[in-house]
């Protein structure tokens, strides 16, 4: 099946053939017109990954690709798996510039200032927009790497007043291998930066739909490097998070980890560490950093389908109409419409915002990495005598 939509230079697609072969050529029917500048696709991780980048490449030989592996996608039509999606981004609206990151260990602002002095220089040249107020950064990282705040917080002092947004690539939940995608490849342990300049209004967002309660625990032992907390106010990290969310250690899971989240406060602002699993020794594993020392407040659910529908509402209102959004939201954010059994209700939404995108083991607003977040770029329409 192949769904697709055209709107202010942008067009989508999405595939759900499983052969590698014939889900590049469905989008590639779709998404090729004489002006295509560049090509953003999310896709399964249950794809023969070797194959997709050989079937993209040749369906797309002169257009620039970029994407990655994720853990569920967002198609014109809502919530899918096991399927790829693509945004085309038309050259006379769009100037649009890749850089690899393959070295997460030692990436230092030495690196980042002159990576994004370069794409920057590189969009200007093309003259679409003035660069400093009609640029943003979408970044792409493998989400089982635990690099995402260092390379994030410098890449963000590089980027300086230019807003960013991305999400960490999955694989359907798997946790073992995630994947990004540039230059005709597939690569672990990496990060693609894409800088997209445009005409068109844009707003960058993040939402989430927690709210924070009394209770605080103290990270009291923790190895960082493993992003594992071993002690909670001095006792068994998993003792002590079960107690609070009211039951026992051998019955937490995945979903009571999506249901009863922990977040930390910077700045006014909760950001939220969600909990990946329990371990042998009763620490708990996180999917972002966790350090000695920090206080970690538990988190409450408020409706998701109502937080979300704000939020596209009031982006709506803030751009006028939108034309087409690409959003990052959490893979624990899907857990739990799941759970709830309100997917499809979600996905009405999201299709009715025209949001494609997919579901992140990760999401990364403005250098923070974050979790149960649902962040993304909204993009408006030109004025009435606006013309490509």
């Amino acid at each position: 099946m192949i769904t697709y939509q055209v709107e202010q230079g942008i067009s989508t697609a999405a595939s759900q053939q499983t052969d590698a072969s014939r889900a590049a050529a469905e989008l590639a029917d779709a998404l090729q017109h004489e002006h295509l500048g560049f090509v953003l696709f999310f896709c399964s991780a249950e794809y023969d990954l070797a194959a997709l980048a050989d079937a993209m490449e040749s369906r797309f030989p002169t257009t620039p690709l970029s994407g990655c592996t994720t853990a569920g996608e967002i198609t014109p039509e809502g919530y899918d798996r096991g399927s790829i999606v693509a945004i085309g981004f038309d050259r006379r609206l769009f100037a649009i510039e890749t850089a690899l990151i393959d070295d997460l260990e030692y990436f230092a602002l030495a690196d980042a200032q002159p990576l994004v002095d370069t794409l920057l220089e590189r969009c200007r040249q093309q003259a679409i927009a003035p660069i400093n107020e009609h640029s943003f950064a979408l970044t792409l990282l493998d989400g089982l790497s635990s690099r995402e705040e260092q390379v994030l917080a410098t890449l963000d002092a590089a980027l300086g007043r230019i807003p960013s947004f991305g999400g960490s690539a999955g694989d359907d939940n798997h946790l073992s291998h995630t994947h990004v995608y540039t230059a005709g490849c597939f690569y672990t342990r990496a990060a693609v930066v894409v800088m997209i300049n445009t005409r068109l209004p844009f707003e960058v967002f993040s939402t989430h739909h927690l709210i924070p309660l009394a209770h605080k625990l103290v990270v009291t032992e923790a190895d960082r490097e493993q992003r594992r907390v071993v002690e909670l106010n001095g006792l068994p990290a998993a003792h002590v998070y079960a107690a609070l969310v009211g039951v026992a250690p051998e019955q937490l899971s995945a979903a009571v980890f999506a249901r009863h989240p922990l977040a930390v406060r910077i700045g006014g602002q909760h950001y939220v560490r969600s909990i990946q699993g329990v371990n042998s020794d009763s620490s708990l594993s996180f999917y972002c950093a966790v350090e000695n020392g920090i206080v970690l407040t538990a988190m409450q659910p408020t409706p998701l389908l109502d937080n979300l529908k704000v939020m596209l509402d009031g982006v709506s209102a803030r751009l006028g109409a939108t034309s087409m959004i690409i959003g990052c939201d959490c893979f624990l954010r899907r857990m739990e419409l799941e759970a709830l059994q309100q997917l499809d209700q979600a996905s009405q939404l999201l299709c009715l915002a025209g949001v494609v995108g997919f579901n992140t083991y990760g999401e990364q607003h403005h250098g923070m990495h974050v979790n149960q977040t649902f962040t993304g770029v909204a993009f408006g329409s030109l004025p009435t005598n606006g013309h490509v």
